[in-house]
């Protein structure tokens, strides 16, 4: 059954505005860079350049006019009363993000294996399998599926029929082409592949290709004990065998695959010098440009309000042309805002880490999350959290991001607050310092660093350690 009735709601939406500004906010300054040459493109309204003084504007206006150039009329660009701007498309909204796809013209990595394939001894049958396994092989080089799904691939796909001996075959020639590695099916076999090319095949490389062969299991695991008894040599020995593997590459399409690679340069937003002992903090330049009305939309108003024009086109025109102006004005306001809240935030995040920036030193960082920098400014977190979003800065240490100064707290056994990123820094320091030979396991470093007072269980030192990159103790250890 179907009811009508009428409620009355209290609703908190956010404008079109305050998305934008919010997107504005996120930016980091090479996004910037773009959104504003985005918004120059499509409002004739905004002008780049430092804003002129009122009297300035009005005698330019004048002097243009004094020159005998005639005055802007938009009925000379209409043939009847409907604006051509109404013909236009808008459908997609202002907060609709592009996605396009980049195109690169530098040669990939499949493709220059099939150059090579091109230049083998190969039927046109062969080649297709061929082309069909190099396109098969994944960026680093790897053949990750089956030969038996590669067949089916060839009879539905290419209506090709053929045998997993023949694909097997035509897959050597495959494992033949350059660089030395591509086709493997696993890590071992990449590895013996590049070091079956070696020209030089002394006694050591006779121990790398065992060790492949026959004990590759075990030195995945660097149960180094296991390998020394059942070929019968030396440490010595085995630490030179070992060498001719670490030399090989593990990723051999990663060689040539440098079209599929971005290059990231990382343009810092702020700029934190020190003077006389004081933090000097300043915005980079590129963030904030010099953006203007443009004073012909200005004089359009004017003329308009002047002539006091009751035509319908002139009208809609005017509408238009008011439409622009806003969105300009409101577009600079919104950078100037932008500008104001990413001061605020780093002044506050130097403030609060002001010991650190002073010395340099990771171990003086505080416990410091959004919160504590959102009551500072006396803004909202998710305003904070996008400032801090990609943002850059540069510090005579370095360049930094400035997700990397916030961290939770812990307390120690004295009961002081400290930073998980200096815990995470002496973690590494005690690694580092550690004999290979003899690496410290996770129960050993909770120990050490329960002796320094910080009272951290083991799994919270596994933890911190897989967040550092770091292995454990027995895939750290060395000969």
């Amino acid at each position: 059954m179907l009811k009508q009735s009428l409620q009355q709601k209290l609703l908190q939406k956010l404008s079109p505005q305050q998305i934008q500004l919010m997107k504005l906010l996120q930016l980091p300054t090479v996004a910037l860079e773009q959104r504003i040459k985005e918004e120059l493109e499509s409002n004739p309204a905004l002008d780049e350049g430092a804003e002129k003084s009122e009297l300035d504007n009005s005698e330019d206006y004048e002097d243009n006019t004094e020159e005998g150039e005639d005055e802007f009329d938009f009925s000379d660009y209409m043939d009847d009363e409907t604006p051509d701007y109404k013909y236009s498309i808008q459908n997609k909204g202002r907060d609709d993000e592009e996605k396009d796809i980049p195109y690169s013209g530098a040669t990939t990595f499949h493709e220059r294996l099939k150059e090579q394939i091109h230049l083998r001894d190969l039927n046109d049958h062969e080649v297709i399998i061929a082309e069909h396994l190099i396109g098969s092989l994944d960026d680093s080089g790897y053949l990750r599926r089956d030969l038996n799904s590669i067949e089916d691939d060839l009879a539905f796909t290419k209506n090709i029929e053929t045998s997993s001996e023949e694909i097997e075959r035509i897959l050597k020639i495959v494992q033949n082409l350059d660089p030395a590695g591509v086709g493997a099916r696993d890590l071992r076999e990449c590895l013996l592949l590049q070091l079956l090319r070696k020209k030089n095949k002394d006694f050591h490389y006779k121990i790398a290709k065992e060790i492949l062969e026959d004990h590759f299991e075990e030195f995945t695991k660097k149960h180094y004990k296991k390998i020394i008894q059942k070929l019968e040599i030396d440490e010595t020995d085995l630490k030179e065998g070992i060498d001719e593997i670490l030399r090989l590459n593990p990723k051999p399409g990663s060689s040539l695959n440098t079209s599929g690679k971005s290059v990231q340069i990382v343009v810092p937003d702020f700029d934190l010098q020190i003077i006389d002992g004081e933090l000097q903090i300043s915005l980079n330049g590129r963030n904030a440009p010099q953006l203007r009305v443009s004073q012909e939309y200005r004089g359009m108003i004017d003329h308009y309000q002047k002539s006091k024009s009751t035509n319908k086109a002139d009208k809609e025109a005017m509408s238009f042309v008011k439409q622009k102006l806003d969105t300009a004005k409101w577009f600079i306001d919104a950078i100037m805002q932008r500008q104001n809240t990413l001061i605020r935030t780093m002044e506050a995040i130097a403030e609060f880490q002001k010991e650190y920036f002073l010395e340099g030193d990771e171990t003086k960082l505080k416990p410091m999350i959004l919160k504590d920098i959102a009551e500072i400014i006396q803004m909202d977190i998710s305003t904070v959290s996008r400032v801090v979003n990609s943002k850059y800065v540069a510090t005579p240490y370095g360049t930094f991001l400035l997700k990397s100064f916030f961290s939770e707290s812990l307390s120690t056994d004295d009961g002081e607050e400290v930073s998980t990123r200096e815990v995470k820094k002496i973690l590494m320091d005690v690694i580092d310092s550690e004999d290979k030979k003899k690496p410290y396991t996770d129960d050993h470093l909770s120990k050490m660093l329960k002796d320094k007072k910080y009272n951290i269980a083991r799994r919270t030192v596994a933890k911190y350690r897989e967040q550092l990159n770091i292995p454990v103790a027995r895939l750290r250890k060395e000969l």
